[in-house]
């Protein structure tokens, strides 16, 4: 058997996921599934490892030293962190009507299981997590806790939550960006069903107060690939209309709406400084996650490398 054979992770198929029902099971084999598949512990992918480097001093802890940068710089230089205390997370979850779409298995659950998974991989590092729900309106707000009662809690409210309502963050956004006081990474996960400009701007409320955001945009494949092929009814989710038409005539002008709605939310992010991650319901979700933690963690650490050249 190759190498590869062996290190190659294995990924739990969305199908298989949606046999189990118990949303802290999911989380738990989600996890474990992307850990499997790596050398190195990806807890840390979320952590802000540390704001700065400081010539060493006399009386300094010497297990603060950074031995890779005396390596190349023959300067011996102190790793400054930027907080004593762990990271505070607030995982931000849509719960409209549109997020219902999917079926057994839908936008919701992928979204719901993807916030549960980053849930119980912060605890096991002791970081405190938050859970808000929201419509038009904060739905539950629980307040980040590193305390083991508080996960099952945010797991109860998940399972229990029912999307309905439209989305609507306008109000939303603000509302919790000047009640998360401490500085921290906000975790959206929504198929952002609302205009360019409301998302911008609600982006830019937490960015103002120096949040890292990432933005998990949960989609169906039926959403990305259209393939839809007989006469089909289409009902709108969140608004009361219906069309009844032949996919075929509409799926170029479709997937070019899309494409370009794609961009434009891509393009909002990174004016913003937002980590953007496109997630297919119909992909494996610990691939998804694991692919982006292994990104932050490489862009940390190019940071850190540019940092002394």
């Amino acid at each position: 058997m190759s190498t590869d054979a062996v290190t190659k992770p294995t990924y739990l198929d969305p199908k298989t996921l949606d046999r189990i029902k118990r949303l802290d099971v999911r989380a738990r084999l989600v996890v474990e599934g992307f850990i499997n598949g790596q050398h190195r512990s990806p807890y840390n992918g979320f952590a802000v490892e540390f704001a700065t480097h400081r010539e060493y001093a006399p009386g300094d802890d010497i297990r603060h030293i950074d031995w890779k940068v005396w390596s190349k710089t023959d300067r011996l230089y102190i790793k400054e962190y930027e907080e004593e205390t762990n990271l505070k997370c607030t995982i931000i979850l849509d719960a409209s009507k549109s997020m219902k779409y999917g079926g057994e298995w839908s936008k919701y659950d992928y979204g719901a299981t993807c916030g549960a998974s980053l849930a119980y991989m912060l605890q096991q590092q002791q970081d405190a997590v938050g859970l808000v729900t929201f419509t038009t309106k904060v739905k539950k707000n629980l307040p980040a806790s590193s305390h083991p009662n508080h996960l099952k809690l945010m797991l109860h409210e998940m399972e229990q939550t029912q999307p309905d309502e439209q989305t609507d963050i306008s109000d939303v956004f603000p509302q919790l960006a000047r009640q998360i006081r401490r500085r921290g990474i906000v975790v959206l996960i929504s198929d952002l069903f609302l205009p360019i400009p409301t998302l911008a701007e609600a982006l830019k409320q937490f960015r103002l107060r120096k949040h890292e955001v990432v933005l998990f945009h949960t989609m169906h494949d039926d959403e990305l690939t259209f393939p839809f092929t007989d006469n089909t009814l289409f009902r709108g989710l969140e608004m009361a209309v219906q069309l009844h038409t032949e996919p075929r005539a509409l799926r170029r002008a479709y997937l070019e709406s899309v494409n370009k709605f794609l961009e434009n939310v891509r393009k909002t992010c990174a004016t913003a400084g937002v980590d953007y991650v496109l997630m297919n319901t119909k992909e494996p979700l610990d691939a998804a996650l694991s692919g982006y933690l292994a990104f932050r963690q490489k862009v940390r650490r190019t940071a850190v490398h540019r940092g002394f050249h």
